[in-house]
């Protein structure tokens, strides 16, 4: 509860931060319906700040309104509405200085006072938007975060436009007059032509306008261009008509014009607006290279500035030609988001969305519109390798310092890297909700998002906050499950996107990295007690994936596809994990013959002697499935059959006929007297069923023929009783080779072949333990005679007179003791 309680503060400060320093406002886009109420020229009034002032739009979050403060009390949002009535004040400026400075440069030598006055006012009103400037919050162009701190605002703005914008505010005419009016002080007026930048994205905003219809914006845009350029032209034609000495002047385009009965010989003393005009009519037909002759250059520096005039005209023609062209077929940038958000405003209004909504769907496509540079489309020709490159450039480091991903393979984190997409999503708006299906995983970038868990009766409890180098969305992925709360946008934030199916074809070929993933979503919920109730899932979830790669392993060696097997392993797949069976891929690869996979197994860390549910180990498949050579690979690195009743095992064999797998068996160093619960060797089997090539088999590989079962019968009294004389003669022959290789041929000596040890004790086996003594181990002799008085001498028990069992049984024969068996002496008295 103290990091939930942590986060609630955490959460708290930001949104008191944030009430002070709004991250992101969006414009509002008033609806189509509501441009018929007014004309084109209305709405043009509008953006000059001609009429009232728009009424702000209704944001979702109305603490950004509210933190929205005064120049006295802090930096000033450029959304602000009084901001906003002061850029429309400006822009009247802006668009007066922009003409009038080439007037000025061209037409006055000093001006007079009416316009002195104004100018100077003009002026004091750029110092004040410079001052403003240094208060003036900022968007960042990479981050799309508004910056707040005013050092940061103040340095942009010094590194920017400041020395230009405080260089145009000088009062140049002053200076100029006080100077003993020197030529060259005039030029210095140019600087002020910076300002027509602010027209400029005047014309850029009204594009975007979708009230004002598109092409009615462009055409008043292009005739905005044609007109600055001749106007400015049309300044300079005249400069350079009056700069020449007075006798001079007749030598000049204007000077030396007539048109008709009307000479411009003393054209200093024709009306103002009469030259003006005559400037404009020689800079309009110049421009449009249709000149009549009736005006033309005459002197040297007019000939050489029209024809950089002309030069310029073809630029600026192909512009106009090429803008008017892009109109006609249509498919500019701006266009298609003008269309889109029509059709998107039409789908509003049809269905009826509320105004947050509406609000959040018309903002991301404006986010959309503005961050272009993140757009698949502007790498959508670039080779799909240097867009492997670039996302790596770009998102790496953010993937690696994931806690998700921590301590995975380089090759696994370049393979989400190159896969990611970049999205930005605003404050208020919501990414997953809770109990919704995810096929999305997100990464965090810049911002901070709110992870929500949504009560029964509606209540909100904060989970968690979502910060840079966070994910989410990783749990509903991984584990299969529905999201398990919902996650909030608190401020601008700048995303990266893995989509489910691209992270599970990932996962599907790095197994190790896979798992490494899961732990690490173990264990970075163990702080959040809610998400904590996931383990269980989280842990099942890993149990099976790990369940279905040690099948898919096995599947691999199974089918003996060598190199599917080789990139599992190599990806992390561990060859020791066993299926259902208990079977391991060395198992399933010998039992099919694959000598490649069975080397390639054995190179790796694995069990070569582990047994499956049945009890069969590699060396034991190979060998029932008549693998010999890779039977032999196997015992050279050391394997061995670990048969757990091979008295049993080797019965059943025999009982089946097969002489081939009995061969193989007997020739790998399985003992041919071992004995099943019966005392029974496989000899006794085969004379038993009449198996003559078994008992053979038996036999050479050093059966004994003198071996008795728990009744008392050896292999030959099981072949007299099955009447194959042809076994009973093989058994014979046997005996007596067996007998001729003993020192004496007695019957003691029978028993040496094999024999059997015992562990006697001086006392009764249901005595108490502390009427208990040491017992002794002897050779079992032939007779249970033998056996008593060689006890009672070695145990020093008179009176001792027969053998007990650990159950109080009494043996009556020696061939009813088992080799390591416990007996207990007693004497009568017991």
């Amino acid at each position: 509860m103290g990091d939930i309680g942590r986060s609630r503060r955490v959460r708290d400060e930001r949104c008191a931060t944030m009430a002070n320093e709004e991250e992101y406002e969006v414009e509002d886009f008033r609806e189509g319906n509501k441009s018929s109420r007014g004309s084109r020229f209305n709405l043009i009034a509008n953006e000059l700040g001609l009429v009232a002032a728009r009424a702000r739009m209704n944001l979702s979050r109305q603490s950004v309104l509210n933190g929205i403060k005064d120049l006295s009390d802090g930096p000033i949002h450029p959304d602000n509405r009084w901001y906003r009535a002061w850029t429309k004040f400006i822009l009247i400026w802006a668009l007066y200085s922009s003409f009038f400075t080439p007037f000025e440069f061209g037409f006055f030598r000093g001006l007079p006072e009416n316009l002195f006055v104004l100018d100077i006012a003009g002026q004091i009103a750029f110092l004040l938007d410079i001052i403003l400037h240094f208060f003036l919050a900022y968007r960042d162009p990479q981050t799309y975060r508004m910056v707040y701190k005013r050092t940061s605002i103040a340095i942009r703005y010094l590194k920017s436009s400041f020395l230009i914008d405080l260089l145009g505010c000088m009062p140049w005419d002053i200076i100029y007059k006080a100077s003993g009016r020197k030529e060259e002080v005039r030029y210095l007026l140019w600087i002020r032509l910076y300002r027509v930048h602010k027209v400029t994205a005047f014309f850029r905003k009204m594009e975007k306008d979708i009230r004002i219809n598109y092409l009615f914006t462009r055409i008043i845009k292009l005739i905005f261009v044609e007109l600055y350029c001749t106007h400015t032209a049309a300044c300079i034609f005249y400069y350079l008509a009056t700069t020449l000495p007075r006798e001079k002047e007749g030598y000049t385009w204007i000077g030396s014009l007539k048109l008709g009965d009307y000479s411009y010989s003393s054209f200093r003393e024709i009306d103002l607006w009469k030259r003006y005009t005559t400037s404009m009519y020689f800079a309009i037909v110049t421009m449009a290279t249709v000149g009549y002759g009736d005006i033309h250059a005459v002197n040297m520096r007019e000939m050489i500035f029209i024809m950089i005039y002309v030069s310029f005209d073809m630029v600026l023609g192909a512009y106009l030609i090429g803008n008017m062209t892009a109109l006609i077929v249509k498919g500019s940038k701006t266009e298609k988001f003008r269309d889109k958000m029509a059709d998107v405003i039409k789908y509003m209004n049809r269905n009826k969305l509320d105004r947050d909504l509406r609000n959040q769907i018309k903002g991301h496509l404006r986010l959309q519109y503005e961050s272009t540079y993140t757009e698949a489309a502007v790498l959508q020709d670039i080779p799909i390798s240097i867009r492997a490159k670039i996302s790596q450039s770009l998102y790496l480091p953010y993937i690696e310092n994931a806690s998700l991903f921590k301590e995975c393979s380089s090759e696994f984190i370049n393979q989400i890297v190159i896969r990611l997409h970049e999205e930005f999503f605003l404050p208020g708006e919501v990414i997953m909700e809770q109990g919704n299906v995810v096929d999305q995983l997100y990464f965090v970038c810049h911002g901070v998002l709110e992870g929500i868990a949504i009560g029964e009766d509606g209540s909100e409890e904060t989970v968690s906050l979502l910060e840079p180098n966070s994910s989410f969305g990783e749990i509903s992925i991984l584990c299969n499950i529905p999201q398990p709360y919902t996650v909030r946008v608190c401020e601008l934030c700048r995303l990266l996107r893995l989509d489910k199916q691209s992270f599970s074809n990932i996962l599907e070929i790095y197994f190790y990295d896979g798992r490494k993933v899961l732990n690490n979503l173990l264990e970075g919920k163990e702080s959040n007690l809610r998400v904590k109730q996931l383990e269980s899932d989280i842990s099942f979830h890993i149990g099976r994936q790990e369940a279905e790669l040690a099948l898919r392993v096995n599947c691999a060696a199974y089918n003996g596809d060598f190199y599917q097997l080789k990139s599992l392993i190599r990806a992390g797949a561990d060859p020791n994990k066993t299926d259902y069976d208990g079977r391991s891929p060395l198992h399933l690869a010998a039992s099919k013959g694959y000598e490649d996979i069975t080397s390639f197994l054995i190179r790796h860390p694995v069990d070569i002697n582990l047994k499956d549910k049945f009890g069969n180990t590699p060396l034991l498949e190979a060998i029932k499935n008549g693998h010999d050579n890779l039977a032999a690979l196997l015992i050279k690195e050391g394997a061995s059959l670990n048969i757990d009743d091979a008295g049993s095992y080797l019965c059943t064999a025999v009982a089946k006929g097969d002489s081939d797998f009995l061969r193989r068996l007997l020739s790998n160093g399985v003992d041919p007297n071992s004995r099943d619960y019966d005392h029974r060797t496989p000899l006794h089997v085969a004379a038993s069923e009449g198996l003559y090539i078994m008992a053979k088999l038996l036999i050479e590989a050093g059966a004994s023929v003198f071996s008795k079962d728990r009744w008392g019968n050896t292999p030959l009294d099981e072949a007299r009783m099955c009447g194959n004389k042809n076994l009973i003669k093989l058994l014979e022959d046997a005996k007596s080779t067996q007998l001729s290789e003993l020192p004496h041929c007695s019957k003691e000596f029978t028993d040496k072949i094999h024999p059997k040890k015992c562990t006697v004790f001086p006392f009764h086996p249901w005595d108490a333990k502390d009427q208990r003594r040491h017992g002794i181990v002897l050779w079992v002799p032939h007779t249970m005679e033998a056996l008593v008085t060689t006890a009672a001498e070695q145990l020093d028990l008179a009176g001792a007179s027969c053998m007990l069992t650990e159950n109080g049984g009494k043996i009556l024969d020696v061939d009813m003791i088992n080799d390591g068996e416990k007996l207990y002496l007693i004497g009568g008295t017991h």
